[in-house]
């Protein structure tokens, strides 16, 4: 039977009319006013802990004529600086830190499960147990490789991360994953958003550096210390101890005097054009960047010059130690002094230090970075010895100083390697399902592990952790929600971690 017109106009629900409607929708409207002006008024109660719900997103404000000026940060920082060492080439988490008894019990067997499994260069062979022994260390009994003893010698102060994953499993696009959190090209890396963020607190130097291996660029390049769509000031500056900063120096026939008159003289003219020219951002940037420029021809030979160094600190971090392999020795020395010029750098108050180990140069098999395919035993010989004592060595000479209380460091590759050897070979594939990163120092916690892959070491089974995860937890030691924190550019709010990501609160302090 249908209903009639006025029988439909005589039903009311029960819990909601419309004047209740009107009524429920304007005091909605008005508590989310409310809390909105309280929290600009700095009135709502803050915490520290890991956001779990999404915010407006906070674009810091920046003076063009002052781009590094320090800013404030969303939240109390556990660390102020950042040290980041980057190891290039995608070291294997099999053969460093991830102890897998399994692949020694099953060593030469197929893996289960994977039969006719397909990776980046091929078809896999069987399972492969590492060619290093593994053994307990510290206080804590963490299991490492003999590969990198200096660096397992240090376990009981280090917090790993078993579970990391990658969304490549290729080296320049998966460089740029974990430098600028997307695959592609032309996006900022992390040191970019975090100095865009946050600014410097020194004036005489770059507010990020970056330490290239000294065999040259990772295969990304320049990808991993650009800005991308963000303004070019916040770039990293690359330079390393071997190498200072390109086209520094003045001409060896310039006096001082006259280098310092002309500077003064170009300053004037830029005031003047400032004044003639009030509000032109792109112009007080300009200056801006000139005048860093000045700054740097006196501090940045001071910072890099390594002269001054106690002997017994160039000994510790390997600078000149014995080696029956001339080639390897003076790679080994060449990379400690970079590893000095970035505990130099962090002294100094640079906010992101970002430090390269291996590096891409075509016509050799992993020549020059950790890419282990077809011999690994040989290749990482020659790369755990250059990497493992100046590494360890900075780590310890941070913490000896103090600087840890105040500053992140982070180890990290773009992706693992696969716990078979590739079919006629003697080395491992690409493996993006499962990898590890280790860090140290401000806001979190040591000894600890977190995360895990499954026996084999193929994948991360246990607190599966995203690139995206471990981007938003370094941004919440340093002050900043990564949710907060954007750039509007071509129709989209952008973020270091685009649309994805969550704090990995276990791990911190």
């Amino acid at each position: 039977m249908r209903e009639t017109t006025e029988q439909r106009k005589n039903i009311r629900h029960p819990l909601l009319d419309r004047r209740r409607f009107l009524s429920c929708s304007g005091s909605i409207m008005a508590s989310m006013g409310l809390s909105h002006l309280l929290q600009a008024d700095g009135h709502l109660a803050s915490s520290s802990k890991p956001s779990t719900l999404s915010t407006q997103p906070i674009r810091p404000i920046i003076d063009p004529a002052h781009p590094h000026a320090a800013r404030p940060v969303h939240f109390p920082a556990k660390a102020q600086q950042i040290l980041m060492i980057f190891c290039s080439g995608a070291v294997s988490h099999l053969d460093t830190f991830d102890y897998k008894p399994a692949l020694w019990r099953h060593h030469g067997k197929p893996m289960p499960g994977a039969d006719g499994l397909i990776t980046f260069q091929g078809e896999q062979g069987n399972l492969a147990r590492s060619p290093w022994a593994f053994r307990a260390r510290g206080q804590s009994g963490k299991q490492t490789s003999d590969l990198l003893p200096h660096l397992g010698s240090l376990v009981d102060d280090l917090c790993f991360i078993h579970s990391l994953t990658s969304e490549t499993n290729t080296h320049g696009p998966g460089e740029n994953f974990m430098c600028t959190g997307f695959t592609l090209d032309g996006f900022p890396s992390i040191g970019a958003w975090t100095t865009y963020a946050l600014g410097s607190e020194v004036d005489s130097l770059p507010a990020y550096v970056a330490i290239p291996d000294p065999r040259g660029a990772p295969q990304s390049s320049v990808n991993c210390w650009g800005p991308g769509f963000l303004p070019a000031a916040f770039q990293g500056t690359d330079f390393n101890a071997n190498q200072p900063v390109r086209n520094l120096r003045p001409p060896a026939d310039v006096a001082a005097t006259s280098d310092r008159r002309t500077r003064d003289y170009l300053n004037h003219l830029n005031r003047y054009q400032l004044k003639t020219h009030p509000g032109d951002s792109e112009l007080a940037a300009r200056i801006s960047s000139y005048e860093l420029a000045a700054r740097m021809q006196l501090s940045v030979p001071a910072v890099s010059d390594l002269s001054g160094e106690p002997r017994h600190i160039l000994q510790t971090y390997g600078v000149d130690s014995p080696g029956t392999d001339t080639s390897t020795t003076n790679l080994k020395s060449a990379y400690a002094r970079n590893c000095i010029l970035a505990r130099r750098l962090i002294e100094q108050g640079v906010r992101f230090v970002q430090l390269f180990n291996g590096a891409y140069q075509t016509g050799g098999e992993g020549v020059s970075n950790w890419d282990g395919h077809k011999t690994l035993e040989k290749q990482y010989q020659v790369h755990g010895q250059i990497m493992d004592q100046p590494t360890a060595a900075l780590i310890q000479d941070l913490r000896q100083r103090g600087l840890l209380d105040h500053t992140l460091v982070v180890w990290c590759t773009e992706f693992g390697r696969m716990p078979t050897f590739q079919k006629g070979a003697s080395g491992r594939d690409h493996n993006p399902r499962g990898f590890t990163a280790f860090l140290t120092g401000a806001g979190v916690q040591a000894p600890f592990s977190y995360g895990a892959t499954d026996p084999f070491g193929y994948q991360a089974v246990e607190n599966i952790a995203t690139t995206h995860d471990f981007h938003a937890t370094l941004l919440h030691l340093m002050g900043l929600d990564h949710e907060r924190l954007s750039f509007y550019h071509n129709g989209i709010e952008r973020r270091l971690t685009n649309v994805h990501g969550n704090v990995i609160g276990d791990i911190l302090l």
